[in-house]
């Protein structure tokens, strides 16, 4: 197989990023840009997002998660604490997430630290679902082999006889991480491949420095 894509070709033309106008805090930038991509742009999911981590075997692994709260502190998710992206987190909580919303030709590159919220914030998260999805955290033992679709099936059947008329509480495998960013790059698409790039990094007095970088 050789499939040749060298004739793909687009040009970014729907905006700019100047230096002179981008605020001194990033999550700043992050909600104007948030909020246009929401209400003006076609986009599936606004809060999908790529995590990056290290896994246990030393390779890098990206997945796609929802982004369900942000914060001037970081940026919170839910998921299985023995998934796969659990446990590379207990290892090594540096991650990167990043965000591409093609129809405003925008991505933004998020490198920080996870580390669980507290109890009561992924409690709360928790009894705000949907009660499928509280059942669903039940019923999958995240990224460990099963033999098929139907023994998923079946356990959520007995799940839902089991919890019938019941409140479900949160399982202690399930809940939140926030990712505390110590750097954040926007990223404007431009003709002719000159895109703006803006990088925020953290410094040790807990401001910002604001660069642009060469595309």
């Amino acid at each position: 197989m050789n499939t040749n894509l060298g004739d793909y070709r687009k040009s970014y033309e729907k905006g700019e990023l100047l230096l002179s106008e981008v605020p001194e805090n990033p999550m700043e930038l992050f909600q104007k840009w948030f909020y246009e991509i929401d209400n003006f742009f076609v986009e599936d999911e606004t809060n999908a997002m790529t995590i990056s981590t290290i896994g246990l075997d030393g390779y890098p692994k990206n997945r796609v998660v929802l982004l369900k709260r942000y914060t001037y502190e970081g940026f919170i998710f839910y998921t299985n604490y023995t998934s796969e992206k659990g446990k590379a987190i207990d290892v090594n909580p540096n991650v990167c997430l990043s965000f591409f919303w093609h129809g405003a030709e925008r991505q933004i590159i998020i490198k920080g630290k996870a580390e669980k919220i507290a109890k009561n914030l992924s409690d709360g998260y928790f009894e705000s679902r949907p009660r499928g999805s509280q059942l669903g955290a039940l019923v999958s033992n995240q990224s460990e082999i099963i033999t098929d679709r139907q023994c998923l099936e079946d356990k959520l059947f007995s799940l839902e006889k089991e919890y019938e008329g019941k409140e479900i509480l949160r399982p202690k495998t399930w809940g939140g991480y926030i990712v505390k960013p110590i750097e954040i790059e926007f990223w404007q698409g431009r003709p002719n491949r000159l895109h703006d790039r803006i990088r925020y990094q953290l410094q040790k007095d807990y401001n910002w420095l604001i660069n642009r970088l060469s595309p």
